[in-house]
């Protein structure tokens, strides 16, 4: 603001009524009504979102992987160890604890909903993992081409929270597996924009705001903020701790993101926002020699000079309230 603001001295108090001859300013600019939005950009990466690590939990020899970029869906099979498939399933809840006739819980619903969704029924999806669910994993199972037991193992299974993109492989088929190695990443199948905010500017991010996207190509769309989470990364021997705000944007057009994958793009996050008010160029505002600001009003061969109230700073211009100030009036302007 300091740097396009002229200053008035000697005047002493503004006078709205009083008509200022000493002559008209060397240009002058329009009191436009609008809506002023302060904006502040961040690169982000335009991608699937974060990738999460799928740990292996069988031991064996790795014999099959699914393409990167490949989709997996629900019941199809994400990779094989010695020739067994680990399966792709829907829900929050992790495979934990083998599922057989007797075994009841929340994890035994989401499982029982997963088999109905891929055509098997003949039993009730609830908590109870009874002799009619063992059937219908037999059948399951025989579809699968393993072994028909009737109960499921944990380690066949691997839940998301729906269809799953392979990202990378973390082994090659051959391998040698154990629990707890990694064998693939993935990723959902959504392309997402993904800022990492400093802690200082997370203010910034509140779920469901609008944002502006603007690609590698220079088009630009919109998106909303559709998740925001806290991100520690640990102090090393050269850096201190250091907290960051993962943002994740939806665009609002999927089809504008097509085409580009794993690219920069600068998001526009809105910072503050002013409905209907009354705003003039920053560099129409006059420091006056009593204390706050003034702005030149313009009246065909007078001018006068009014005292002004500043809001919001945006896009050069900045919101006035002022004794008789209305729109389309016009304000002096320095050259």
């Amino acid at each position: 603001v300091a740097g396009g603001v002229a200053a008035v001295a000697g005047r002493g108090a503004p006078d709205p009524g009083t008509p200022d001859r000493a002559g008209l300013p060397p240009a002058t600019a329009t009191i436009t009504r609008q809506t002023l939005v302060d904006t502040e950009n961040a690169d982000g990466e335009l991608g699937y979102g974060t990738a999460r690590t799928v740990n292996g939990r069988l031991t064996g020899t790795l014999t099959a992987l699914a393409e990167v970029g490949a989709t997996v869906r629900r019941g199809q099979v994400l990779y094989r160890v010695d020739d067994v498939p680990v399966v792709l399933l829907y829900g929050p809840l992790p495979a934990y604890r083998t599922l057989a006739p007797g075994v009841e819980g929340a994890d035994v619903r989401q499982f029982e909903r997963n088999l109905r969704a891929l055509g098997h029924t003949g039993f009730t999806a609830d908590d109870h993992y009874t002799g009619a669910t063992a059937d219908a994993v037999r059948r399951w199972q025989r579809d699968l081409g393993v072994e028909p037991t009737g109960r499921v193992e944990p380690g066949h299974l691997v839940h998301a929270s729906g269809d799953a993109r392979i990202e990378t492989h973390q082994a090659a088929v051959g391998d040698a597996t154990q629990p707890n190695q990694p064998v693939l990443t993935v990723t959902g199948t959504v392309r997402l924009v993904t800022v990492m905010l400093p802690a200082a500017t997370g203010r910034l991010a509140a779920e469901g705001a609008a944002v502006t996207v603007t690609l590698p190509d220079g088009r630009t769309t919109t998106g909303r903020i559709t998740a925001v989470r806290t991100v520690v990364t640990p102090a090393s021997d050269t850096n201190p701790t250091e907290n960051r705000v993962e943002v994740t944007v939806t665009g609002d057009d999927p089809d504008a993101l097509a085409g580009h994958d794993h690219a920069t793009v600068t998001v526009a996050f809105t910072a503050s926002r002013r409905d209907d008010v009354l705003t003039v160029p920053v560099a129409a505002l006059l420091a006056l020699a009593e204390g706050g600001y003034g702005v030149e009003v313009v009246d065909g061969s007078t001018t006068r000079v009014v005292a002004v109230e500043t809001g919001l700073f945006a896009a050069g211009r900045v919101e006035v309230t002022g004794a008789g100030l209305a729109e389309g009036q016009r304000v002096g302007m320095p050259r």
